[in-house]
């Protein structure tokens, strides 16, 4: 049980005189939880340690990427033997030839690869490209999906945005999102209408095939198989933005899962082992497009620095060599169904969504949810007393309602027994309130 918050209190307000708002990313800053952000001063398996000494249970994993746990032993020692060697060069390495391989083995879609530095830098990069393949200049992207803060793309564009109620974002020229068309996530026929409206104008598709920044909200039916048709028919470009979903819900990502080969996909923080890094890639035909072959730029200091190819190297290898998915998801149904089976004994509505070592859990007297809209109809303040309540019991979780939670191999069976037992408590609160 969490004891104190003194130093991170401190720290706080420490650094609120240094950083804007005190963190440097929003949803840090627990603004729809309240309360003070806790500062981390050391993780390992499945746990966190605060700066008041206080432990941890985490669901949040670095928002993904901590898929073998905290500071995962084969990883750390590949980024201290590449760091020996120097930590950026600015050129090409064997390192970026291995890991590329390695990640078009569980991603045969990526025919060619470029790395590059996050998964806003790999969506922006992708849409580029799609427009400059295509001679198009309109994308279409749904409602509540968040793929990076390029500008364009900051259109009721979930998370952190939903989470501080500013579905865009000020500093965006009108003229910048003009050709951003919405859609509603599982909804066909509104995406055959946009397409039908703009014949001709639209250069891709970009989704999440698993929605992760509005909570968990995955494909209903046939929907991605249907979209992808869709698409291949009006010569739209696919694009998969897999910077949650690759390597998490399968280790072929949602790709694999579903049997979609998408036109371009992006990767993110997850192929790093939780360093800075990104990917994207997709038809050779396209990617030939991309600088220095063809006319499209993209360029970074950083892509493909050495000490995030090692990292991802060792965590994608240590994956493909203990195929822990079903572990995983065995793992995570427990929980999952604890949960809702928990709440349901308090009567309290809850819609419990889970794929793979993702779920989400939504305050809701809907029986599903299924989009962008659905999501705006939770109760939010029910979640911000049962957030609170799993952190009184050492449990921490993405501190917004907006956003998905993370599983690790390290999540066994003591774990499971903290965290429903921290749920008992949480839901008498949100009970009582």
């Amino acid at each position: 049980m969490v004891k104190s918050f003194t130093k991170s209190t401190q720290l706080f307000e420490k650094s609120k005189k240094v950083l804007v708002g005190g963190v440097n990313s929003p949803v840090r800053a627990f603004g729809s939880v309240g309360g003070t952000p806790l500062f981390i001063s050391q993780a390992k398996g499945a746990y966190l340690w605060d700066e008041d000494g206080n432990r941890y249970l985490d669901y949040v994993g670095s928002w993904g990427p901590m898929i073998l746990g905290h500071a995962y032993p084969s990883v750390i020692a590949a980024v201290q033997q590449a760091a020996e060697s120097g930590t950026s060069f600015g050129a090409p390495t064997a390192r970026e030839i291995e890991f590329a391989r390695l990640i078009q083995q569980a991603f045969p879609s990526m025919e060619q690869i470029r790395f590059v530095n996050s998964g806003t830098e790999a969506t922006m990069s992708a849409i580029r490209l799609a427009r400059g393949f295509t001679g198009r200049d309109k994308i279409i992207k749904f409602e509540g999906a968040y793929h990076g803060h390029a500008d364009y793309l900051l259109v009721k564009a979930g998370s952190g945005a939903t989470t501080l109620g500013v579905p865009t974002s000020k500093g965006v020229p009108a003229s910048f999102t003009e050709h951003t068309l919405l859609a509603r996530y599982n909804d066909l026929a509104q995406v055959q209408q946009l397409l039908e409206q703009h014949r001709g104008e639209v250069a891709a598709i970009i989704l999440e095939p698993v929605c992760g920044n509005m909570g968990l909200v995955a494909p209903q039916g046939p929907f991605l198989q249907q979209l992808a048709e869709l698409a291949k028919a009006e010569n739209v470009l696919l694009i998969f933005d897999e910077v949650m979903t690759g390597f998490r819900v399968a280790f072929g990502g949602a790709q694999e899962l579903y049997g979609i080969r998408p036109d371009l996909s992006c990767l993110g923080k997850i192929i790093g082992g939780g360093l800075p890094v990104g990917a994207f890639g997709g038809r050779a035909d396209i990617m030939a497009h991309l600088a220095p072959e063809g006319p499209v730029y993209q360029a970074g200091t950083l892509s493909g620095n050495p000490l995030a190819m090692a990292a991802g190297h060792a965590m994608i290898q240590a994956l493909a060599e203990q195929k822990p998915y079903s572990q995983l998801n065995q793992t995570a149904k427990i929980i999952v169904d604890g949960i809702r089976e928990r709440a349901e004994q308090r009567h309290i509505p809850m819609v419990a969504a889970r794929l793979g070592s993702m779920f989400s859990f939504f305050f809701t007297d809907q029986a599903a949810v299924t989009n962008y809209d659905e999501v705006q109809q939770i109760s939010a303040d029910r979640f911000k007393v049962f957030y609170h309540g799993m952190l009184e019991q050492g449990v921490y979780l993405p501190p917004s309602p907006y956003e998905a939670w993370f599983l690790s191999t390290e999540h066994g069976e003591a774990e499971v027994e903290i965290t429903l037992s921290a749920a008992e408590h949480a839901l008498d609160l949100v009970k009582k309130s």
